[in-house]
C-alpha cells in the first residue's frame, strides 16, 4: 500500500465526517423551527460543529495551491469557528436566538468559499 492510497483514504474519511457534521448542524438548527427544543439537541449541534472544526483544521491545501486558495481555506476554518461559537451560544444564552447570527455568518462564509473555490478551480 502506498502513501497516496492512505492520503486518499484520509480525505474520504474527512469528507464523510464533514458531511455528517454539516447535516447534524443543519438538522439541529431546523428542529427549533418545528417547536422541538430538547437539551440533547444542543449537544448534537455542538458535536456537529466540533466535527466540522476538526475536519477544517485537518484539511491541508495542495502543495501547488496558490495564495488565494490558501486564504479561502483559512476562511473555511473561520466559518467552522463561527459554527462553534453558535453552539456555545446555545448553552450560554438559553432561550434566545442569538446563536442564529453566528450560524448565519458561518453559513454565508461557507457559501462564499464554496463558490470562490469552484471559480479558482475553473481558472487553473
Amino acid at each position: 500500500m502506498t502513501t497516496e492510497f492512505f492520503m486518499m483514504k484520509k480525505e474520504n474519511i474527512l469528507n464523510w465526517l464533514l458531511m455528517a457534521g454539516m447535516v447534524t448542524i443543519t438538522l439541529m438548527a431546523l428542529l427549533p423551527l418545528l417547536n422541538v427544543n430538547q437539551e440533547w439537541m444542543r449537544w448534537a449541534f455542538a458535536a456537529g460543529a466540533t466535527a466540522v472544526l476538526a475536519v477544517r483544521l485537518l484539511q491541508r491545501p495542495a502543495p501547488q495551491a496558490n495564495l488565494r486558495v490558501r486564504r479561502l481555506l483559512r476562511i473555511n476554518v473561520m466559518s467552522a469557528l463561527l459554527f462553534c461559537a453558535s453552539a456555545g451560544m446555545t448553552f450560554y444564552r438559553q432561550g434566545t436566538t442569538d446563536w442564529v447570527a453566528f450560524l448565519m455568518a458561518g453559513a454565508v462564509l461557507q457559501i462564499y468559499v464554496s463558490f470562490m473555490l469552484d471559480h479558482e478551480a475553473r481558472r487553473q
